[in-house]
């Protein structure tokens, strides 16, 4: 009898379970498509502006409102409070992330600093920090303190409790065996307890971000003499709708900037995480 050799079809290697979505190359369309929704809906309120459906001086055209943009970026006025607000906007996620860092490392790493530190900032987080500015103005002025004040408020608590989560949150069999490799214990902070805390370390400061942009919004309409806050309360006095709408888009892209380079720097410093990627 002679062996009948069956001819196996050809089958297409299989993709490991461990690949990534992201380790394959992207859709051409995609990142354009992420612009569609914004771009539809400026087109929308320019086409309602032009037929009348909304006032002027209640809401300017997108149109007039880049007019404006152009006018105050050219005479400079636009750039100096941008800077005043960048300053205060720096200074104080410089003072309240730090102090948020410390802190939460402290609760993070000591059962003693745990049983300190931990509940009176659970008891503070409670308070709306916006809420405390009259108590505020009475500690600390209604000067340049006041503004960076606000700011490291609303920076420190998401700092904080993401880093204290963090490293909470770290599997204990991996510092042991860290342990047991021989490595020492601020080894064992730098190569276990930093890497894992780095995840939830990058979304506390993304909060923070927003929060700090929110909190400069609210501090720069208390006696400010400059600032995209001043420039907006000063030209609602005089009913100017575009440049209080310039303001709000200012603010908009300040957190939407600085919101992506901090997704870039995540994505730079973990690239030994693989997560869930969008279908």
């Amino acid at each position: 009898m002679t062996d009948t050799l069956v001819e196996q079809p050809t089958r297409s290697p299989a993709v490991p379970a461990g690949t990534r979505r992201s380790d394959r190359k992207p859709r051409p369309g995609r990142r354009w498509r992420r612009a569609l929704t914004p771009v539809a809906l400026l087109l929308g309120w320019q086409a309602a502006s032009q037929t009348g459906l909304l006032p002027p001086e209640k809401l300017s055209a997108p149109s007039a409102v880049a007019e404006t943009g152009w006018r105050l970026a050219r005479d400079g006025t636009l750039g100096v409070h941008l800077l005043d607000s960048l300053t205060r906007a720096g200074i104080g996620l410089a003072i309240g992330g730090t102090l948020a860092l410390l802190l939460g490392a402290t609760a993070g790493l000591l059962r003693l600093g745990d049983d300190l530190v931990d509940p009176p900032v659970q008891m503070a987080r409670m308070l709306p920090h916006l809420g405390l500015v009259p108590l505020l103005i009475i500690w600390v002025g209604i000067g340049e303190s006041l503004k960076i004040t606000l700011v490291a408020l609303g920076a420190f608590f998401p700092i904080y409790f993401n880093t204290y989560a963090g490293i909470r949150d770290i599997d204990e069999r991996l510092v042991e065996a860290a342990r047991t490799c021989g490595l020492g214990q601020l080894a064992r902070i730098r190569h276990v307890v930093l890497p894992g805390a780095l995840p939830s370390l990058f979304l506390g400061l993304r909060l923070a971000l927003g929060a700090a942009w929110l909190s400069l919004v609210v501090g720069e309409q208390v006696n400010a003499q400059t600032g995209i806050g001043f420039l907006m309360m000063e030209a609602r006095e005089f009913s100017q709708t575009d440049v209080v709408l310039l303001g709000l888009l200012v603010y908009a892209l300040l957190g939407l900037l600085s919101d992506l380079a901090l997704r870039m720097a995540e994505r730079r410093t973990l690239t030994w995480r693989r997560g869930l990627q969008a279908v």
